[in-house]
């Protein structure tokens, strides 16, 4: 065996989901939803084409060489996150949403939630969600 690394190595794992949303707040008038939010006020819901990377930093195990076993991450991902979001309305069918606006930077923030609530507590997670190719979050920045 190695001796272990002095530096942090991270993993990323790159995954794709599809969801419409709608940016409103209840406690606006309809003239000032509109002026803040514009287009993605739309009543009838508008949808996006979400890039998502999940990146994990921490030592890796010398006796398995992994910060982390990527099927684990990818089957975390999947079961935690994609099941619940893609081709899901994100207003309507997302508990999470029900209260809360899903801009981009709060889905990102509760896709960390999720995902660290599942993850070995010495490693370091980052989010990062594209809604599209020029406007995207990282969370935590």
């Amino acid at each position: 065996m190695i001796d272990q690394p002095e530096h942090k190595t991270a993993i990323i794992r790159r995954e794709h989901f599809n969801a419409a949303h709608r940016l409103h707040n209840r406690l606006w008038s309809n003239e000032k939803n509109i002026e803040v939010f514009g287009k993605c006020n739309n009543p009838n819901y508008h949808g996006h084409n979400y890039e998502l990377e999940v990146k994990v930093t921490g030592f890796c195990d010398p006796s398995t060489g992994y910060v982390m076993d990527t099927k684990k991450l990818s089957n975390l991902i999947k079961i935690e996150v994609l099941d619940k979001l893609d081709h899901k309305n994100l207003n309507l069918d997302v508990v999470e949403f029900k209260e809360l606006n899903p801009t981009t930077e709060n889905i990102a923030q509760i896709i960390y939630t999720i995902i660290r609530n599942r993850l070995d507590k010495k490693l370091e997670l980052k989010i990062t969600l594209y809604e599209t190719t020029r406007n995207f979050v990282e969370y935590p920045a």
